[in-house]
């Protein structure tokens, strides 16, 4: 992960204000810029931090994204003690990682041209905000401290989509979690893909099968043929390893004494279409307290097309064994399982995939949740969802 030493050998603006004596750093993909000294109201000397978004162009190059800024600190004042006219925004808040930053306000003041680098947007506005303190009080923003960043991403990348929508706070959520992925089917494989790009700690997957021509039918992402007939565990650590740490796909299954394996997990991901390996793992997961969504479908065909549902069920830690006895999950194996032999549905396995994902970050509280559903089934023949 780049540095704001390593982004300076490659971006001339950035090391011009490491040149200068700016106290640069980078935190959730902003430019932080510390040591911003400023007057307050009472005309005392205050000193704040600029804070500004970072677009990566790739892992080495950024550029701006707009002529806006953050600010970690109060109204900045003139010399007189009013406040400075030409800034504009307001009070905002904005989550960092760093625990010494708070952002209070953004301010916008946009030169007729615009800013062409970063090194002419940070001067301007440390001119704007700074220059009565630096009169007043002969400072300047120069101290040449060399900030610590923390390091602390799951992603090999840096994580822009987080910072251009301003959800760093409840990304965080995740910084804990540890997640299992017990079977990586269809629907387990496209729950791999949508979790690796989320900033849980740890990801376990586990399944002992190969990779067939049937999965490549069912599974994201781009197809090397080399893949086929290796072990899926292979595979999906291979395709994702260079997107995040924290990466552990086993092969092996899970059974009623996989203690071990799931050591640690804070939630787990049933995606097998065995009833009685699902009822296995289950109780297993009841008995460690793990909570969990069991995933499904349920499809058939009379000569014409295929109807039938998908479906998500979450057990929570407190009544699992309660809705396991409601009977909603099938726990042992059914005949004549058409899907399973003969039909291959990529669309369905990823919106199984992704209605667990959405309960899950609904349950972790990243998204809004205004009822306290555990059993969601989706009917493909009218496109409806049934909650309870």
């Amino acid at each position: 992960m780049e540095t704001i030493y390593t982004l300076a050998k490659h971006n001339q603006d950035i090391k011009c204000l490491l040149e200068k004596g700016y106290a640069l750093s980078i935190d959730n993909n902003f430019l932080v810029v510390r040591d911003i000294p400023y007057l307050d109201e009472n005309k005392n000397l205050a000193i704040g931090a600029i804070v500004t978004k970072i677009v990566f162009i790739d892992t080495e190059h950024i550029k701006l994204e707009d002529h806006q800024i953050f600010f970690c600190g109060s109204q900045p004042c003139q010399i007189d003690g009013s406040y400075i006219q030409n800034l504009g925004g307001g009070a905002t808040s904005l989550a960092l990682s760093s625990q010494d930053l708070v952002v209070q306000r953004s301010f916008s003041n946009k030169p007729t041209q615009g800013f062409t680098d970063f090194y002419e947007k940070i001067e301007s506005y440390v001119t704007i905000i700074s220059g009565p303190a630096m009169t007043l009080y002969d400072v300047t923003p120069f101290t040449f401290r060399v900030v610590e960043e923390s390091g602390n991403s799951v992603f090999k990348l840096r994580d822009t989509l987080t910072s251009r929508a301003e959800i760093g706070d409840l990304s965080s959520i995740f910084k804990e979690e540890v997640v299992a992925i017990i079977g990586l089917g269809g629907t387990g494989s496209y729950l791999l893909d949508l979790l690796v790009k989320t900033p849980v700690k740890e990801i376990r997957g586990f399944d002992l099968d190969d990779f067939n021509i049937h999965n490549a039918f069912r599974s994201p992402g781009k197809l090397n043929t080399d893949e086929l007939g290796k072990n899926k565990a292979e595979v999906y650590q291979n395709r994702y390893d260079n997107f995040r740490m924290g990466l552990n796909i086993n092969s092996k299954y899970i059974v009623s004494d996989s203690t071990d394996e799931l050591c640690g997990v804070t939630f787990a991901f049933i995606c097998v279409d065995n009833g009685a390996s699902r009822s296995e793992i289950i109780n297993l997961l009841i008995e460690l307290r793990i909570p969990f969504i069991d995933v499904g479908m349920g499809l058939a065909r009379d000569c014409g097309p295929i109807s039938g549902m998908i479906r998500s069920t979450y057990f929570s830690r407190n009544n699992a064994q309660e809705v396991l006895d409601r009977n909603l999950v099938p726990i042992s194996n059914l005949p004549d399982d058409i899907y399973k032999n003969n039909i291959q549905i990529a669309e369905l396995n990823a919106l199984n995939a992704c209605i667990a994902l959405i309960k899950y970050k609904q349950i972790k509280g990243f998204y809004q949740n205004d009822d306290n559903s555990y059993h969601l089934l989706f009917t493909i023949d009218n496109l409806h969802m049934n909650v309870e």
